[in-house]
């Protein structure tokens, strides 16, 4: 109906304005008011004639969109006499076929290709589409190469063909014609993006991620590449990727984007050992100085896989002895090894003094500078949480000061770890002092809102709750996240705790005893709880202490009796704030600390299945399905 509307409103414009026009050169007026009349009624029948919204092709569209299909083919027919193009064309023969017209749309594409060369490629696409449909296949593949063999002769047709290809369902010959587009145009990287798209769509996985790889070696690209490598890991094609970077890597060994791959992919696995085979081996053949060993040691000692940051660094170190990253590495070895002592249960004081020793004779090598003044406050910190040595602590902080008073966070860094120290010794006073310091010193600062902090877990030590939870609700805002998570933390085991008891006696045995673990007097400190836990059975307090003993004994190095602490939790307190956590632990205990793979996945499947909202069920679920040895998400 609008259609019509349109062709009567044209032809109504056109007589109305031969009319006007006869009637008025006819009276031989010639007034300018006249002629611009003229003017614009001249224009509005040109508009009428040629405007898109009104013209042939709009109306060929509309036709089309309606499913009007046999004005839509009177139409099209019409616009192919002056302009061909694949859109025109495709519908035109659609339009035909679903007019029951098929035998035209053939006779059509015979004639056309004898009398179009231009155009003689999606005749010969379309013929074989019909083919297709009409199940014979053997002349449908005679019609495909035809129009592919007609498109050799310029790049542009083969990326047109292509995708025609693709947009008649065809993708298998659209690789097919991008993959001569790329054989044509000598560029081994053309069309990456689009054949990886099509290799995948098609099923084709080996060959999709080869396209991937291969894209890798175009560096804007590397963003896309990651992500489509990042859809295969976790999957049962997965395996597919590592094969085809190592095939890669040893048709191209100098092809440093196939060697950054599959370090990624080690990565991204947590293989941190595997990553570092690779990248010692790129720093060689590449001569690269140590500097992406170093940045891996660096990511490895950020997820905690410090044996590997060690070996990193120690790499490093010895390859490089006059390079500039030699005393960072030299530093960082000694580092990643503290770390690893210390996250060892029980600690081994004879480690411990290994350390100070590999720190002594490193300082001695390099004398004490800006590169490593950090060594001197591992020195000091050793000294005092592991030696007992609490006044050669201070000694040696004391000197770390005084040759880094330059550094302003440097010092107040210093600062901080003396207010430990003394905390240590017993002297708060002391300890706030220096705490207060740095909070002036940084404000708005992270290391201002570790200072408050410190300050206010000092007045929970000292059994001041009121205070320590006024400190604590402003640290709720602070800008690091970490931060923030344990002052609301420490500041809801107050709330929680100290309602039902107005004298809050609960709470500051339970306090003491927290700093008994902070000054590392694990024996006192169980002894403590079980008295605890015989005084207050049956105070909101008991999961807690229950908790606290559990992770204790995790560094006494007793796992078994950590984990009856963490049954009773789940037994008695199910539903409390740390029911889930025990559970969770429980299958970090069985996995990492007693090897026990069958028992760390039914404590993870509890997590999941008894806690489905706990902030540890993603872990739990990736854990699981790890001891399963699933390969699919």
């Amino acid at each position: 109906m609008d259609n019509l509307f349109i062709h009567i409103s044209t032809r109504l414009i056109v007589e109305t304005t031969f009319f006007l026009k006869k009637l008025l050169y006819k009276m031989l007026i010639r007034s300018t008011v006249i002629i611009g009349l003229l003017w614009v009624l001249s224009a509005g029948l040109t508009w009428a004639q040629v405007s898109p919204t009104s013209g042939g092709a709009t109306l060929a569209e509309e036709y089309y969109k309606a499913g009007d299909f046999a004005k839509a083919a009177n139409e099209y027919a019409k616009l192919l006499k002056t302009d061909v193009n694949w859109t025109k064309l495709s519908r035109y023969v659609y339009s035909l076929q679903k007019s029951n017209k098929t035998e035209d749309a053939l006779k059509f594409l015979r004639k056309q290709q004898r009398s179009d060369e231009a155009n003689r490629s999606y005749y010969e696409l379309l013929s074989g589409q019909l083919a297709t449909q009409q199940g014979d296949t053997t002349q449908a593949k005679v019609q495909f190469t035809a129009a592919l063999q007609s498109s050799r002769s310029s790049i542009s047709k083969l990326e047109k063909l292509a995708a025609a290809f693709s947009e008649v369902g065809e993708s298998r010959w659209a690789i097919r014609t991008l993959e001569t587009a790329r054989e044509v145009s000598r560029e081994q990287t053309a069309y990456s993006e689009e054949l990886m798209t099509l290799y995948r769509s098609t099923g084709q996985t080996e060959k999709a991620i080869d396209e991937i790889i291969l894209t890798g070696k175009q560096p804007e690209k590397k963003e896309t590449v990651l992500a489509a490598l990042q859809g295969f890991i976790n999957t049962k094609d997965e395996p597919l990727v590592e094969k085809a970077l190592y095939s890669k890597i040893q048709l191209e060994p100098n092809e440093l984007s196939y060697n950054e791959l599959l370090i990624w992919y080690f990565v991204q696995k947590q293989k941190f050992s595997r990553a570092l085979l690779q990248e010692k081996a790129t720093d060689k053949r590449l001569k690269l100085n140590g500097s992406r060993v170093y940045d891996l040691g660096m990511l490895a000692m950020n997820n905690k896989e410090y044996k590997t940051a060690a070996e990193s660094f120690e790499y490093v170190s010895t390859t490089y002895p006059q390079g500039q990253l030699y005393p960072f590495a030299r530093r960082l070895v000694i580092n990643a090894r503290e770390e690893q002592v210390k996250n060892t249960y029980p600690v081994d004081k004879l480690e411990i003094r290994k350390l100070i020793s590999d720190y002594q004779k490193m300082l001695q090598e390099i004398g004490t500078n800006s590169k490593t003044l950090e060594a001197l406050r591992s020195t000091a910190n050793l000294y005092g949480n592991y030696l007992d040595s609490k006044d050669t602590a201070l000694t040696v902080l004391d000197l770390a000061i005084d040759l880094g008073k330059t550094d302003k966070n440097f010092v107040d860094r210093c600062k901080l770890d003396k207010g430990d120290i003394y905390l240590l010794k017993g002297e708060p006073w002391e300890s706030t002092l220096l705490y207060s310091q740095v909070e002036k010193s940084q404000k708005e600062e992270l290391l201002g809102y570790e200072a408050k902090l410190k300050n206010a877990k000092l007045q929970y030590y000292r059994g001041n709750m009121a205070v320590a939870k006024d400190l604590l609700d402003v640290l709720k805002l602070a800008t690091s996240r970490e931060i923030a998570n344990d002052a609301e933390q420490l500041s809801l085991l107050i709330v929680d705790n100290t309602g039902m008891d107005s004298t809050e006696a609960a709470m500051r045995e339970y306090a003491d005893i927290d700093l008994m673990l902070f000054q590392n007097k694990t024996d006192e400190a169980v002894e403590a709880l079980n008295k605890m836990l015989k005084t207050y059975a049956d105070h909101s307090l008991a999961d807690e202490i229950l908790w606290l003993r559990a992770n204790t004994y995790l560094k006494q190095g007793k796992a078994t009796e950590a984990l009856e602490d963490l049954k009773k939790i789940v037994a008695s307190y199910p539903n409390d704030i740390l029911g889930d956590d025990a559970q969770f632990m429980q299958g970090k205990i069985y996995e990492d600390r007693l090897k026990d793979k069958q028992a760390a996945m039914e404590a993870y499947q509890k997590v999941l299945t008894q806690y489905p909202g706990s902030i540890h069920g993603a872990e739990a679920r990736k854990r699981f399905r790890a001891l399963r040895g699933d390969t699919l998400n």
